[in-house]
């Protein structure tokens, strides 16, 4: 079925009831915004609009009321059917799945987190193979920046017109490594509330998303999965657990300078990336949020794509 597709301008007519954009973030900005002004939907992977104050950040597990911020996004830009909802770096959706399930039961204060990211994260053609053999490289262009800013806007709250930052300390360090997929992190956390080891694997085991949720075709009941062996989780032997949806969590212990430490690992590229864009186009079409372009586009006569 690829073979018959074609490869159209950003600029054309698209039978279609909503866009996913994986642009490059040269271009993905402005494109998105003239989909969205068009009358497109637009679910987007790039960073262009993440941290925009009225653009939803999205991970359905972890803020789903942020969708409310699309009603107060087309009145301000104009937009009639369009809009614009982003989801997350992908070493930032491991954390903050989380992190989630913690800031509910305990509270959150401060977070240091260290990642060994896997090379596909960076993309076709990626790191250079003579620099990432053998190798880490201790830096990511952008990602340390992105770990300690987007968590604010994705564990804060929309209020009816704004968004309200969560107020946390976080500190990142990125490093890229020589695994295929999965990114690795190493994470400490203060909290508010003082709590025992079993009683913050308990919270994480016990993490449930709600019906709604549920019963969407990408979602885990459980999107927190906490292994006991002393040496996992590691990407060759758990970075598919859950389909790719599931964060994975292990080695969870006491802290000397902060409460608690723990690792976790993630699938960047379901998880971080193409995974989580079609959980977000589930949940506004479980929402009824795509009806308005899809009714525009039946008025018009236009027949669906395939």
């Amino acid at each position: 079925m690829a073979a018959k597709l074609v490869v159209k301008d950003l600029g054309s007519k698209f039978q279609c009831d909503f866009v996913f954009s994986a642009l490059d973030s040269s271009v993905a900005g402005q494109a998105e915004e003239d989909f969205a002004r068009r009358g497109y939907p637009v679910v987007s992977n790039s960073k262009n609009h993440r941290m925009d104050p009225d653009v939803p950040l999205l991970i359905p597990e972890v803020n789903a009321a942020h969708v409310g911020a699309i009603p107060v996004q087309q009145k301000i830009r104009g937009y009639d059917s369009g809009f614009i909802v982003t989801n997350p770096n992908c070493s930032t959706t491991g954390l903050v799945v989380v992190l989630k399930p913690l800031a509910d039961a305990f509270g959150l204060e401060k977070i240091f987190v260290v990642t060994l990211q896997a090379v596909s994260g960076a993309g076709y053609p990626g790191v250079a193979s003579l620099d990432i053999q053998g190798n880490v490289i201790p830096f990511i262009s952008g990602e340390e920046q992105k770990m300690e800013t987007e968590p604010q806007k994705l564990l804060g709250k929309w209020e009816g017109s704004r968004f309200i930052e969560a107020g946390l300390g976080i500190s990142a360090h990125c490093n890229r490594v020589p695994v295929v997929d999965g990114h690795l992190e190493c994470v400490s956390v203060r909290l508010k509330k003082t709590a025992t080891l079993e009683e913050v694997r308990e919270a994480l085991r016990n993490y449930r998303v709600s019906d709604e949720l549920a019963a969407l075709p990408t979602a885990v009941r459980n999107p927190v999965v906490v292994l006991d062996e002393p040496d996992r989780p590691q990407p060759r032997k758990d970075v598919n657990i859950g389909h790719g949806m599931a964060a994975v969590v292990g080695r969870v212990r006491e802290c000397p300078l902060l409460d608690v430490k723990l690792t976790l690992l993630s699938h960047n590229l379901v998880r971080g990336a193409a995974g989580a864009a079609i959980f977000n186009a589930e949940l506004l079409a479980s929402r009824s949020l795509l009806e308005t372009r899809r009714e525009v586009r039946e008025k018009s006569a236009e027949p669906v794509s395939q």
